[in-house]
């Protein structure tokens, strides 16, 4: 309910861009809701001037296809952990605890599609790790 409150403030949220997805780990299923931006103009905003996200929630870029992800800080308000993702849904690697503001370029370590902003320090506190898998929404 929390999440769908913060949706009501967010202008820029539109239905068809809200999705649920899974992470597997360890025997574990974490839930997410996610917006989706495929959009380069909604990749660009991102969770940029944000100044909260619930502990469910995240935020998915789908790059289209395959490519090193490089990622920022700019204008972004509070610690994330971005979780780099493969096309196939495995999960490369995790840029944790980024620093707001922070204009220091993040990187995938190989090709991915997708990158999962979630909360800093949630990958950690939940066990979420490079070689896990995602289950991801349909485009």
């Amino acid at each position: 309910m929390a999440f769908l409150a913060m949706i009501a403030l967010s202008p820029e949220v539109k239905a068809g861009n809200l999705k649920r997805i899974t992470i597997k780990s360890d025997g574990e299923r974490h839930e997410f809701n996610v917006e989706v931006m495929r959009k380069s103009h909604e990749r660009a905003r991102g969770l940029m001037h944000r100044d909260h996200l619930d502990q469910d929630a995240g935020m998915l870029f789908d790059f289209k296809r395959q490519l090193i992800a490089r990622m920022w800080m700019r204008n972004t308000l509070i610690p994330l952990d971005m979780l780099f993702i493969h096309e196939d849904g495995e999960i490369i690697n995790i840029a944790q605890n980024t620093v707001p503001y922070s204009q220091e370029i993040l990187s995938s370590t190989s090709e991915v599609r997708y990158v999962l902003e979630i909360n800093g320090g949630l990958s950690e506190k939940l066990g979420i790790k490079p070689g896990d898998q995602v289950e991801l929404p349909k485009p």
